[in-house]
């Protein structure tokens, strides 16, 4: 047989010479040579192993630790460094690395896809009234005045609204406020982020809301004689050493949403949470339905306003059972808060029959 005086060399003397599908698999995996290049390719590195690490996660179906589900937040923004790692390994003339960056941005392009979950069928039956819910996270009680001002322009019937304070309260319980929105559940909290607040002009019974570290209050309204259950959503966020706390307090939203019964129900605010969390996802996996991504924009970010609706995450949900229908979903501005308010359309649909 055959062989190459540099085969021959890597066989070395009373060596057995390799095979040449093994040889193959030794250049590829070899970083490329010349000082330029073997740099190119360690610098295509890092971006390559953090991109594939949240993308394993993501398709695990798992969170994982810090920093993982705060990069989760921004999946599709894992193209950035998919690419940077593509046109370094290019430079470097490095095919592992060419591969390696393909198959990454691969991965997370089929995940960026919306995520369906559970979705219920759609709803048949009368429908019985058309409502408009807003959700709204004032950041400390700084965007009352945007909010009342969101109110009189847009009219929801009902609205869930977190971060409210002392000076939220007080202005929600205003005269012009009270003639708009009768009724009410409203839960202040021991700081300016941990109150939050539901209004409505529809006969509302306060309920029992799920438990945590921030106020989630929640309230039964009846809406043309049918009964609909509202909760507020607003979990603690997953920063680093508080993560199980992010995902106990998830686990709770899933466990109303999973125990809710036959009776319409929606779960509005802010979950700290996008569809790239497997946490949030499990709450979807109940059979809820995301209004924003029934209505064709389900990755338009919500936080921060700074850089929405360029760069961000949607972490601002109206989730709904099956008789409840989304329409319309829109992402609103508000001055001096970090989020967008929410507000959708839904049609409520009654019992078939």
């Amino acid at each position: 047989m055959e062989t190459t005086v540099a085969e021959d060399q890597a066989a070395g003397p009373g060596r057995p010479l390799a095979p040449r599908g093994a040889l193959a698999v030794a250049r590829l995996l070899r970083l490329p040579g010349g000082r330029a290049r073997r740099w190119a390719a360690w610098c295509a590195m890092p971006p390559l192993a953090v991109v594939s690490v949240v993308v394993l996660c993501r398709a695990t179906d798992t969170d994982g630790i810090t920093p993982v589900p705060q990069l989760l937040a921004f999946l599709p923004w894992l193209l950035v460094p998919a690419a940077l790692g593509l046109l370094l390994s290019a430079a470097a003339r490095w095919p592992l690395g060419c591969g390696w960056a393909l198959a990454a941005a691969a991965a997370t392009g089929w995940f960026i896809q919306p995520y369906d979950g559970g979705s219920p069928p759609e709803p048949h039956g009368p429908v019985l009234a058309r409502l408009r819910v807003m959700t709204a996270n004032l950041e400390f009680g700084q965007a009352g005045e945007g909010l009342l001002s969101a109110l009189r322009r847009e009219r929801p019937d009902l609205v869930a609204v977190q971060e409210c304070d002392t000076r939220c309260a007080s202005a929600l319980d205003s005269a012009a406020v009270r003639r708009a929105y009768p009724y009410r559940s409203v839960a202040l909290g021991d700081s300016a982020a941990a109150g939050s607040a539901i209004l409505s002009r529809h006969p509302l019974t306060r309920a029992e809301g799920v438990r945590g570290t921030l106020r989630m209050p929640g309230a039964v309204v009846r809406v043309a004689g049918q009964r609909l259950r509202m909760q507020v959503a607003h979990p603690m966020p997953p920063m680093p050493g508080q993560l199980d706390l992010w995902r106990t307090e998830l686990g709770r939203l899933r466990a109303y949403a999973d125990g809710r019964g036959e009776e319409p129900t929606l779960i509005a605010g802010d979950f700290n949470a996008t569809q790239d969390h497997a946490a949030f996802r499990a709450v979807l996996d109940t059979g809820l339905r995301d209004s924003a991504r029934a209505a064709g924009v389900p990755r338009t970010p919500s936080w921060p306003s700074a850089t929405a609706p360029l760069l961000g995450a949607q972490i601002d949900h109206v989730l709904v059972s099956r008789a409840l229908r989304p329409r319309t979903a829109r992402f609103l501005d508000l001055p001096h808060t970090d989020h967008r308010a929410l507000l959708v359309e839904l049609d409520l649909y009654g019992p078939r029959g």
